[in-house]
């Protein structure tokens, strides 16, 4: 791997308009490049708006989705990657060529189209489908993997992207602020949010509590860590629906460490240089090497009982259950 300088942004979405968001990764792509940033990596639905994709009807999501790569979201997406001499990566909800619709992540650049990666556990909707593999892209010499959120939660996920050859994976999210079984999780006041010039403290410590960072930094270091790649996290910030989302945009490299991070209470984008000298280094290649599939027939075996797969939001999950 080439050393190569990534941005991760974090923006407050509008739900459901795009032409805004749009604007606002063109806006962030901008700042990223002034501080040579190769790729821009934006969140989850970053186009569309994402929580609030739950209160739609099926004919509303269906409106709402476009085909990737014909569609004006994703020409629009070119247009700001030509712009700025940029790789840009951005969220929405695809129509596929079947009819059925993904949450999917879009890799463009100023030649054109890359490549996308569909979600492969979807919950906010159940008109939302599953992607059904997992993707490893070269970007600019970069051996590029992507899971979205949810996905990440499974280390299955991160293993197997990694063993595909991924050196860094982009991992778009929209999270936090949201109520789970665990202790000190739960909604963050709207209230905070809207006074957070006048007393961001108050609006930090939940940003950096439970309900944002101190949760992130439970389990995604880990992955990082036990795989031996950078993980390149972007998330949502301020007003999603009925939630507010703590941002920390960040970058963590191969050792688990966090690298670059955003702290601001705002849009931002935070810019580091990758190199290939941490991936050669990182403990995770090592226990790359180690393993002993011959042992791991347990892991791709049928659920007990022949239950289905079910992917299940932890805010759906009432603690007494």
């Amino acid at each position: 791997m080439r050393n190569m300088r990534v941005a991760v942004a974090q923006f407050e979405h509008g739900d459901g308009d795009k032409l805004r968001n749009l604007e606002r990764i063109a806006h962030l792509t901008g700042r990223a490049i002034t501080q040579g940033a190769e790729i821009v990596s934006f969140h989850e639905a970053s186009i569309t708006g994402y929580t609030f994709l739950r209160t739609l009807s099926a004919e509303a999501l269906a409106q709402l989705a476009e085909p990737v790569p014909e569609g004006p979201s994703t020409r629009r997406l070119i247009e700001i990657a030509g712009d700025h001499g940029a790789v840009v990566m951005a969220g929405l909800i695809e129509q596929g060529p079947d009819g059925r619709l993904y949450n999917t992540y879009v890799t463009v650049g100023p030649e054109g189209y890359i490549t996308h990666f569909r979600k492969l556990h979807p919950f906010i909707h159940p008109g939302v489908c599953p992607g059904d593999r997992h993707l490893v892209h070269e970007v600019r010499g970069l051996r590029a993997g992507f899971l979205i959120c949810y996905d990440l939660n499974l280390p299955e996920n991160v293993r197997i992207t990694t063993l595909m050859g991924a050196e860094v994976i982009f991992a778009p999210h929209v999270t936090g602020g949201t109520p789970s079984t665990m202790p000190g999780r739960g909604f963050v006041e709207r209230s905070l949010w809207e006074n957070r010039h006048r007393d961001p403290d108050a609006l930090r410590r939940e940003f950096e509590g439970l309900k944002g960072r101190a949760w992130l930094m439970r389990w995604l270091p880990a992955r990082a860590w036990e795989n031996g790649v950078y993980i390149v996290f972007s998330n949502a910030i301020g007003v999603d629906a009925d939630t507010i989302k703590p941002g920390r945009a960040m970058v963590i490299d191969p050792y688990g460490e966090v690298q670059a991070e955003s702290d601001a209470l705002e849009d931002d984008v935070v810019v580091t240089e990758l190199t290939g000298e941490k991936l050669e280094r990182a403990p995770g290649r090592r226990y790359l090497r180690a393993r002993r599939p011959e042992l791991y027939a347990t892991l791709t075996a049928p659920h007990p009982g022949g239950e289905k797969p079910v992917t299940e939001p932890g805010w759906a999950v009432r603690p007494e259950d």
